[in-house]
């Protein structure tokens, strides 16, 4: 074989690294706006700011995504509203009591996506929402709507099997939302929801919320019963 033969023979192992590449471009490029939305916001974000993060051109990005709302909803798809029927399917098969259902979910939301980068698009969404009506929708239906859908199954599951007093499911599910949410802001905003001088640990937070919305901080159980019960 003579030597430009040699030196121009393809490798094979190069086409499978390209290979791999281009399949990967998708999840880097979810990954690469996912980090650049939350540190910038949506509006501050330009879809090459994306692409260069990505190691790719802006023309590879529009491939994959027609447009930057599109990028977004794609980033909420992978790491929140997509895993919602994973969510539902463990909490139908879960055995034990309410109590621990419902402390399962508050820290298992914590370490899939509070823990994560992912729950920088909580404070994304409350900021840009105003300004974007139809990413707003999208956000209300693919993962609130769900999300709430998912705790009233939790508490109406604890009032059938007498473990939990009669709820108001509407207000009820923000008992359980709210101190996730601020949780997860508290992470996002250097600070601002806390004393400097307290640091949050996450999972004696999640445990304080959890003792309050169960037992409350009355030491009198009549304390505990809703207007409506003591009459």
């Amino acid at each position: 074989m003579s030597l430009s033969k040699l030196f121009c023979k393809k490798d094979p192992s190069s086409a499978v690294k390209r290979e791999r590449r281009k399949e990967a471009r998708p999840g880097e490029l979810l990954d690469a706006a996912l980090n650049l939305f939350v540190e910038k916001g949506f509006a501050a974000t330009r879809a090459e700011e994306v692409a260069a993060r990505a190691g790719v051109s802006k023309g590879t990005l529009f491939l994959y995504f027609q447009s930057k709302e599109e990028l977004l909803k794609a980033v909420v798809r992978e790491n929140i509203s997509g895993r919602f029927k994973e969510w539902n399917d463990e909490f139908a098969n879960f055995e034990g009591s309410t109590v621990d259902m419902l402390t399962y979910c508050m820290n298992i939301w914590w370490e899939r996506v509070g823990a994560t980068k992912a729950s920088g698009i909580t404070k994304l969404m409350m900021s840009e929402a105003t300004n974007f009506p139809d990413i707003a929708a999208f956000y209300q239906q693919e993962v609130i709507e769900p999300g709430q859908s998912l705790i009233r199954r939790i508490l109406q599951r604890g009032m059938d099997r007498d473990e939990f007093r009669k709820l108001d499911l509407d207000y009820a599910v923000f008992a359980v939302i709210a101190p996730m949410i601020f949780l997860m802001l508290a992470k996002h905003s250097s600070g601002v929801c806390a004393r400097a001088s307290v640091t949050l640990d996450p999972k004696k937070y999640i445990a304080s919320q959890l003792e309050a919305i169960l037992y409350g901080f009355s030491t009198n159980p009549e304390h505990t019963a809703s207007p409506k019960e003591k009459k």
